[in-house]
Formats: structure tokens, sequence, C-alpha cells
């Protein structure tokens, strides 16, 4: 094992919160989805309700689905590291604090989706909380990578060249994505979705040895 430099700690402690914060993070988008208050005697029943709250199930989805991402992705770059230091804890900090967010605009985007006076709005808000995330997500990345900062030794240059690329990708494609929901809610919704299947495909970058 190598030594360490001064003021850099082992990556365990910090991995181990941030598993906490990503678990606590999927588990409140499920107290997110809620039924209306009806006055008694609404007509359609629990059947209809049940149904109109289909906006919820898709933000609970597609949200479950980019934190789970996010928390794979996370994982990776904590695997290549063999120590971290202050600045990258805060900046981890930073990346927790924003995907701890998520829950809101998911209940903003269920609540207000089909709702033609804030529909932009709503989408605007899920989609750019995504652009936050997929930039704090790259500057933890490059500060860790940069100049090999906290790698260990047996990460090649191609691999951080590869992951580099491919998570730049989010904040490249969020961010249209948000400026879009302006012209057009569902295309801002469909880049969104498009964009959780493609980080849903398999993808192994080249060995860290």
């Amino acid at each position: 094992m190598s030594a360490r430099l001064p003021g850099s700690f082992s990556p365990a402690r910090l991995e181990a919160l941030a598993d906490g914060v990503f678990a606590i993070a999927i588990t409140l988008l499920v107290l997110e989805i809620r039924l209306p208050e009806t006055a008694e005697g609404a007509s359609g029943g629990l059947g209809h309700l049940l149904r109109a709250i289909w906006p919820s199930y898709l933000g609970y989805a597609l949200s479950f689905i980019m934190i789970g991402i996010m928390w794979v992705n996370h994982h990776t770059i904590f695997r290549l590291l063999e120590r971290v230091d202050h600045t990258f804890t805060v900046l981890n900090l930073l990346l927790l604090l924003v995907i701890a967010f998520v829950p809101f605009p998911t209940r903003v985007l269920a609540e207000h989706l089909r709702d033609p006076r804030s529909q932009v709005a709503a989408a605007a808000f899920y989609s750019g909380t995504y652009t936050l995330i997929g930039i704090v997500f790259n500057l933890v990345w490059r500060y860790a990578a940069g100049g090999r900062r906290l790698l260990h030794s047996t990460v090649s240059d191609e691999m951080t060249k590869a992951i580099t690329r491919r998570y730049m990708a989010g904040p490249t494609i969020y961010a249209p994505a948000t400026g879009l929901a302006f012209v057009s809610v569902a295309l801002c919704i469909g880049v969104v979705i498009a964009l959780a299947i493609l980080f849903l495909l398999p993808y192994r970058p080249l060995s860290a040895g």
C-alpha cells in the first residue's frame, strides 16, 4: 500500500456516507406519490384516482432510475480512488446536497405536468436540477482525475479519458433539454427519458488493472 499524502484519507468512510444519502433520496421518492384529496362521493372512485396520478408514477420511475445511475457512477469513481482529500470531500458533499434535493423537483413535476399554466416551469425545473447535478458530478470526477491527483496508479489514461467523455454527456444533454421545456414539455421529458435509457446501457471502461 502506498503512503498517503498529508491531509488525505481513505475513501471508504466518505463512500459509506454517500451510500446513505443515495438510499434516503430514493426512498423519499415513493413518499411523494400521494392520492389527491377529493370530496366524499367524487365520481370515478379509487381506480380513477390511481390512474389520474400517472405523472407521479412517471416522476418516481424516472428519478429512481436516474438516482440509481448516479449511484453506480459514484461507486465507479470511488473504485478508482486511492485516497481523498479535503477539496474532494467538499465537492462530494456538494454533489450529495443536490442529489438529496431530487425528490422535490420530482414532486413539482408530478403535480404540475398536466397543468398548461405551470408545466413548462415544472419541466424546466426538473431537467435543470439534473443539469446542475451533472455539472457537480463532473467537478467531482475532474478534480479527482486531474493530474491523476487521487487515482490509483493502475488506472490508465485511456480509462480516465473514456469516463470523462461519458460523464460530460450528462450536462451537455440536460442543459439543452431544460431549454426545450420552453418549446415542448413533451420533448424535454422525452430527452430526459432517453438519457436515462442511454445510461442504463451496459458500459465497461477499460480495466483499472
